[in-house]
């Protein structure tokens, strides 16, 4: 389907053109880290030093605080997957560079989280060899196609992440809901990989909010099938290219963090503006969850938090 450019009621074909310098996708995501991975920039062309005699493209810190290691392209190329597959078995190894280079950039009080290393590639195409390749790796990489065209617009479009990629429908599920399928088949394939579990922030509930968390679960990971289900330490992340709702587990209640200015809405009477407030998850909106009927509510305010993002 072509993009069309809109100028009052007529239409337009926007024309796919590309960079004229590989360097020129690399800059422009650079100035806009936040806004497209919510990530904090560190470093460009970081050396991998002497022995190895690599350069990391782009490092920098998901909204988590886990390291994000980004390689671009301007043309279809095997070895920017190759690279970046190198680079992620590097910075494994030199963990203690990467933390000289936060602290250096944001200050030595960040505690980096090392159980989740986010690779990002960014090319406007890939070839098939590719796609297998990394489907056959299982590595934890994330391919991004851009689109560049000439009414100054850039389209971006995920078509490969591990934690979803790797989960094919469910052929064998008759009469059952297929949303609620791929939800569980997601949440089993988080249970797999992940350091911490959807389970340990379970067990923190009583057995009411344990029923309210789970009907919680499945409606955020049914939204659409991009969302991804990353458990931390001290809550539960759900993403696409960035966080949009964290949940905190209670014994009682369920805290959410969303990614809504609460300066452009009715704040509801069960949520606040923690903006300046230090939580755990990220967002900026708090809403508690102590009942069903809070829970129901709370569904339009994640999905809006889900839009707000891109989704």
């Amino acid at each position: 389907m072509p993009l069309f450019h809109i100028n009052k009621d007529k239409l337009t074909t926007a024309k796919p053109i590309n960079f004229s310098k590989e360097k020129e996708i690399q800059t422009l995501i650079e100035n806009n880290l936040e806004v497209v991975f919510n990530c904090k920039f560190i470093e460009t062309e970081f050396s991998t030093g002497s022995e190895h005699a690599g350069r990391i493209d782009t490092l920098a810190l998901s909204e988590d605080y886990n390291p994000v290691i980004i390689e671009y392209k301007k043309a279809a190329s095997s070895e920017l997957v190759n690279q970046s597959l190198y680079y992620l078995s590097w910075i494994k190894d030199h963990k203690g560079d990467f933390q000289v280079a936060v602290n250096k950039k944001l200050g030595k009080s960040i505690e980096i989280d090392w159980n989740d290393i986010r690779v990002i590639c960014i090319a406007p195409e890939y070839k098939k060899f590719d796609l297998h390749a990394v489907r056959m790796m299982g590595a934890n990489i994330e391919l991004w196609q851009y689109k560049l065209y000439n009414t100054n617009t850039l389209y971006l479009e995920e078509i490969f992440k591990k934690s979803t990629a790797l989960i094919s429908p469910d052929t064998d599920a008759k009469g059952k809901d297929p949303v609620m399928v791929l939800a569980g088949k997601k949440a089993a394939h988080t249970r797999q990989i992940g350091s911490y579990t959807f389970e340990e922030h379970l067990d923190n509930c009583d057995d009411k909010i344990k029923i309210l968390l789970q009907d919680l679960r499945e409606y955020i990971l049914g939204i659409d099938e991009t969302v991804e289900e990353t458990p931390k330490k001290f809550y539960v992340a759900y993403k696409v290219s960035q966080n949009f709702v964290c949940v905190e587990t209670k014994k009682s209640k369920i805290l959410l963090f969303l990614k809504i200015n609460p300066k452009e809405i009715k704040i509801p009477d069960n949520g606040r503006d923690v903006s300046k407030i230090g939580h755990y998850g990220t967002g900026d909106l708090e809403i508690t969850i102590n009942n069903l009927e809070e829970m129901e509510k709370s569904k339009e305010y994640i999905k809006s938090a889900f839009e707000n993002i891109g989704g």
